[in-house]
């Protein structure tokens, strides 16, 4: 199968599987658990920061990081596209007791004047903005510019407001922004990022910032069930991960780019080539609802996974096991599908 339903769906690497099965392990709770321990060390070294935590996945990070930042009642500053918002089923309001105070931005890249203009400190009609979320590289496929995240960062600084940046996919970003990932990491005061994604690792993100942050964020992962034992064998991967699997991202990167540019040649698909800077497509079918409910089976007869239509829209996210060979088939099935067959 070719699965370009996410990056989600990457299998780990044999080395991966090698160093799960031999890694030294021990309790994590009690923390003397050698591969975790070095896990977290390298996370802190590479996002710049000086600790990292490692947690079972992006969403338990972000949670975390919100929980350690905030006080009940509180807000928390985020687009409404964000996934902390649409896609972690409202667990700000459940475990934080925190308000989510939503702003919708233009193709989704923030803007520090709309953010700055709905901070609240001292209103007894509304809670107090305790943190600002960013999002980096953004869901719908595009790439926040340094200067905007330097902005960000610079004023709440000034208003004394931590800025939280869920980097689930930040390595990409950095490689599409042609920078370190230090370059992007700098611009918040904690940092999630997702290993589990097209970095390849079986289980896991890490969460970094501080070291008197992330010791009571250890204490918050704990209250979420998410203190391991010999959780060595999951960050053995996750090590490999994070050390060497963003060396090859700008493939992923390529291979997304070539399928929009395929894409953009069939008629009645469009496709925004300019909106692809990592390694999602979006497009859209010029069709009829039967005909386009239909695609997502005929590319599974055809050996290709792909999510249903979502508000209109396709999505498919190149991969480190989907290939440039891959991305033809896909594009000569589509022109077949569309009735263009070579």
């Amino acid at each position: 199968m070719i699965d370009v339903r996410s990056d989600t769906v990457t299998q780990p690497t044999s080395r991966m599987r090698e160093a799960a099965f031999s890694c030294a392990v021990g309790d994590d709770v009690y923390r003397d658990d050698p591969t975790v321990n070095r896990l977290e060390e390298r996370a802190a070294e590479i996002l710049g920061k000086e600790a990292a935590l490692f947690l079972t996945s992006g969403t338990q990070s972000n949670q975390t990081a919100i929980m350690t930042w905030t006080n009940r009642g509180e807000e928390i500053i985020v687009s409404d596209s964000a996934h902390i918002y649409e896609h972690e089923v409202g667990a700000v309001a459940v475990l934080s007791g925190a308000n989510m105070r939503t702003l919708h931005f233009e193709n989704g890249v923030p803007d520090s004047a709309m953010i700055e203009d709905a901070i609240c400190e001292e209103d007894i009609h509304r809670p107090v903005t305790s943190l600002i979320c960013l999002e980096n590289a953004l869901a719908n496929g595009r790439v926040v510019p340094l200067s905007a995240m330097k902005e960000i960062y610079e004023m709440a600084d000034r208003r004394g407001i931590p800025v939280h940046l869920d980097g689930a996919r930040c390595f990409n970003a950095a490689v599409a922004l042609g920078v370190d990932i230090k370059e992007l990491t700098r611009y918040a005061d904690s940092v999630s990022c997702c290993l589990s994604k097209g970095l390849c690792a079986p289980v896991g993100s890490v969460l970094a910032g501080k070291k008197d942050f992330i010791e009571r964020a250890r204490k918050n992962r704990k209250l979420l069930g998410g203190g391991m034992r010999q959780a060595g064998i999951l960050a053995a991967p996750a090590l490999i991960a994070i050390e060497e699997m963003p060396k090859r991202l700008f493939e992923d990167h390529e291979n997304a780019k070539r399928l929009a540019e395929g894409l953009c040649r069939i008629p009645g698909v469009v496709c925004d080539q300019e909106a692809v800077e990592i390694n999602m497509v979006f497009f859209r079918m010029e069709a009829d609802a039967k005909v386009r409910a239909a695609y997502p089976k005929y590319l599974l007869d055809h050996g290709i996974l792909v999510n249903d239509e979502n508000h209109g829209m396709f999505r498919m996210v190149t991969n480190a096991d989907v290939t440039r060979e891959d991305v033809d088939i896909i594009l000569k099935v589509t022109r077949e599908y569309l009735g263009m067959e070579d």
